[in-house]
């Protein structure tokens, strides 16, 4: 008797226009986004233009990884069968400006987690799927 247990598919990307770059560095375990040439501004999502200035200089650049979590949610039912309730969602402000809207791994905060300074980490997701999510630093 085989007892296995595999993680729950994710439901299968939908690859935008500009998303291929995104993902590519994120199955490298990096987190990069498109910059501005000509005003220095990190954009996210990806686009065809910048989102300040319009200006079609865009490089995708490294980012640091660290964060602040602005708003999060602790969802009680179960919506897909890869996220077993209870899980969480976070919105979090990248240091570098763009916001980012993903999951907190490890030990959650007691009490208040706005404000809370986290870092990313790549889970590994069935079929090999890499999704960046975070995780808090330790004072």
């Amino acid at each position: 008797m085989n007892h296995d247990t595999k993680a729950p598919a994710m439901p299968k990307r939908v690859m935008g226009l500009y998303d291929k770059s995104f993902w590519s560095h994120v199955q490298d375990r990096k987190l990069s986004l498109q910059c501005c040439g000509a005003c220095n501004t990190f954009q996210y999502p990806p686009g065809p233009v910048c989102s300040q200035c319009l200006s079609e200089q865009l490089d995708w650049k490294p980012l640091s990884g660290l964060a602040t979590i602005l708003s999060w949610v602790v969802f009680r039912r179960t919506y897909l069968e890869a996220y077993q309730a209870p899980y969480n969602v976070i919105t979090v402000r990248l240091d570098e400006g763009p916001l980012m809207v993903s999951n907190l791994q490890g030990p959650v905060p007691e009490g208040e987690w706005i404000g809370k300074r986290v870092s990313v980490v790549y889970a590994e997701m069935a079929e090999g799927q890499l999704l960046p999510r975070f995780e808090l630093i330790q004072p």
